[in-house]
């Protein structure tokens, strides 16, 4: 088949690490060693047009499941799915006789008789096909995975030399780590006590070690419990996450800090709101 290669796009806001770990362990045990026995799409205009090849899928068994920053992959025998939920997206192990809802614009059929539907209200979401060996053009030149072993304060302290971007926008960009959002970032700088502000070349290597650590502890709690819960995110199951009940200072502007009770004030980074403590971020 064809391989079409996307330009990607950073406009858009996206979902969460934490949120798409938590789609992939809730639908993994209903799609692993399964058959894809076909494709059918309704909508094909999602945030890039449906690839052309997904919809000739035939009798395809499913390898595995994995995350590769805020994408799923399906593995396929000889190729792979990529889905992105994009603002709005969902997806749902359901039986394929269920009846349809508004903005259900692809499903995947399997050999249990079983759909994964993929549900998308805004369609800011994807589903591509690549072919054969290569990763897609929008997973290349990714940085770590931020809970691997590859990721930690040395990588960070050697890639900001000399950057003069906040550091909140510099562990923002995939080219640092991945899946590291607007949510996250403000909560791990706040648990390492860096002002969201500060020149990413002006951190110490000490600094940038308990950032790492905060961001893979902060991260690893949300996975934890299920994601955030964000305005159109819920659980494979159905059910929201529970991690926004333990916020310390995302969407918390105004109030009193956690732990000095010195008023949490606000800045902008990149068009976002960010959050932070006066007095424990320096």
């Amino acid at each position: 088949c064809s391989i079409v290669h996307y330009q990607s796009r950073t406009d858009f806001p996206m979902p969460e690490l934490p949120e798409v770990e938590t789609t992939l362990r809730g639908i993994r045990p209903h799609l692993q060693g399964r058959i894809l026995k076909s494709v059918t799409v309704r909508e094909p205009r999602l945030r890039w047009p449906v690839s052309e090849a997904i919809y000739a899928l035939r009798d395809c068994p499913v390898v595995a499941l994995r995350r590769r920053a805020k994408y799923l992959l399906i593995e396929l025998e000889h190729g792979q799915l990529l889905i992105h939920l994009g603002m709005s997206g969902t997806l749902r192990v359901v039986d394929m006789d269920l009846p349809l809802r508004k903005h259900d614009h692809v499903d995947l059929l399997l050999d249990s008789g079983k759909v994964l539907r993929f549900n998308d209200p805004r369609r800011f979401g994807s589903v591509l096909f690549q072919g054969g060996d290569q990763p897609h053009s929008l997973l290349q030149s990714l940085g770590p995975e931020p809970l691997s072993d590859s990721f930690n304060g040395q990588w960070l302290f050697a890639r900001s030399r000399g950057r003069k971007v906040a550091v909140k926008s510099f562990i923002m960009d995939n080219a640092t780590v991945v899946g590291v959002g607007n949510i996250y970032a403000q909560e791990s700088l706040f648990m390492a006590g860096i002002h969201p502000s500060r020149a990413a070349g002006r951190i110490s290597l000490a600094r940038y070690q308990a950032l790492a650590e905060a961001i893979k502890r902060v991260l690893a709690q949300a996975i934890e419990a299920g994601g955030t819960t964000l305005k159109d995110f819920t659980r494979a199951d159905g059910q929201p996450g529970y991690f926004a009940q333990s916020l310390n200072v995302y969407g918390r502007a105004g109030q009193p800090c956690v732990q000095c009770d010195a008023i949490l004030k606000a800045d902008r980074h990149g068009q976002r709101s960010t959050a932070y403590c006066p007095q424990c971020q320096r």
